[in-house]
């Protein structure tokens, strides 16, 4: 018997199996390999939601787990996927200035965005009005963490690449069994995918499409994270990312002409070089209409237990989630009601 099947490997699956190997469980990782979400993201991190001015929710807790979890990673895998890097909004007017200038001054977000406005130069881009500089920022390569995760699972003897059937799952009081392993708990951390968990398909999972880009600027020379409506992240050898759209309506992974459009008139909308689209990618993000993250119990056993709805800012949410679920579990700490899936009337918990 192990004490977790772990269902999934993007970034809530690998942050949770993470957790229970610092904590000395044993386990067993379960995923089909589908080209999830985790892999096409953009991989950005910030402190701050740029479009409102607001700070995101547990930031500090967030962001001193992730400096830690993500280093703790590479050194684990021998490869480099972590990019601390700096992060400038490109202002593009004087009113975008003053809205800057205000929310620098807040004191929940004067940790996070420079008072200054800074003064750079790139060829090609519309600096007239300058940039506003983010603070605590960076980006995580998914593209080279999660196969090299899966590889690192396959090499100890703790991975099955198969898609789950929940037909197969037996569960008691006491454990679960899946073909064979016999685990005290199991947790769904599948992403969109749960849709087809009828153990948690009725919670309000959304889905938000995003499309990306990878392109080649060869004049560009920008060696920042740069945000002007769209994102620009540079990732060596004259190529970047450009991201990303959001789609609540397409629920497949398939790459549109309507999102390379939509990336593509925004980068031309700042900037005037010429550059080669190097390849077009698609997912679905697992969002939840509140924006907040679903973790708990089933209400049919209280061996299966559910980690998902990471959004946009699962870099950050990860190791931060994996934490809390693994405390509820193990050590009974009440999930905070903003992440708990029994803030819904459905999943209410019996008194």
């Amino acid at each position: 018997m192990v004490d977790y099947i772990v269902v999934g490997t993007g970034l809530a699956g690998i942050a949770f199996t993470e957790k229970l190997a610092q904590e000395g469980k044993t386990f067993i990782v379960i995923d089909a390999e589908e080209r999830s979400s985790s892999l096409v993201a953009g991989g950005m991190y910030n402190p701050v939601v740029l479009k409102r001015f607001t700070d995101v929710w547990k930031v500090n807790e967030q962001l001193a787990l992730a400096d830690v979890f993500y280093p703790a990673l590479e050194a684990k895998l021998q490869i480099k996927c972590w990019y601390p890097m700096d992060l400038y909004r490109r202002l593009a007017s004087v009113e975008e200035q003053n809205n800057w200038f205000q929310a620098a001054d807040r004191p929940n977000l004067s940790a996070f965005l420079s008072p200054e406005i800074e003064k750079k130069k790139i060829d090609g881009v519309d600096l007239s009005f300058g940039l506003g500089k983010v603070n605590a920022t960076g980006y995580l390569e998914t593209d080279d963490l999660i196969p090299a995760y899966r590889q690192y699972l396959s090499q100890i003897g703790c991975y099955k690449k198969e898609s789950f059937d929940y037909d197969a799952l037996v569960y008691t009081a006491e454990d679960v069994s899946y073909k064979g392993i016999h685990a005290r708990n199991i947790v769904f951390a599948e992403g969109f995918g749960m849709l087809q968990n009828p153990f948690f398909n009725t919670l309000p999972l959304d889905g938000t499409k995003g499309e990306l880009m990878i392109v080649k600027i060869p004049n560009l020379n920008c060696d920042f994270m740069l945000k002007a409506g769209v994102f620009l992240i540079p990732i060596g050898n004259d190529h970047y990312k450009l991201g990303a759209t959001y789609n609540w309506e397409d629920k497949t992974d398939v790459p549109t002409a309507a999102g390379a459009a939509e990336l593509l008139d925004g980068l031309r909308s700042f900037i005037d070089l010429d550059f080669e689209v190097i390849e077009h990618l698609a997912g679905v993000r697992p969002t939840v209409k509140d924006r907040r993250p679903l973790l708990g119990r089933s209400l049919e056993s209280n061996r299966i237990y559910v980690l998902n709805g990471l959004g946009t800012r699962g870099v950050l949410l990860a190791p931060y989630l994996a934490e809390q679920l693994y405390n509820y579990i193990e050590n009974n700490i009440a999930l905070d009601e903003n992440i708990s899936i029994h803030r819904y009337k459905k999943f209410k918990l019996k008194k």
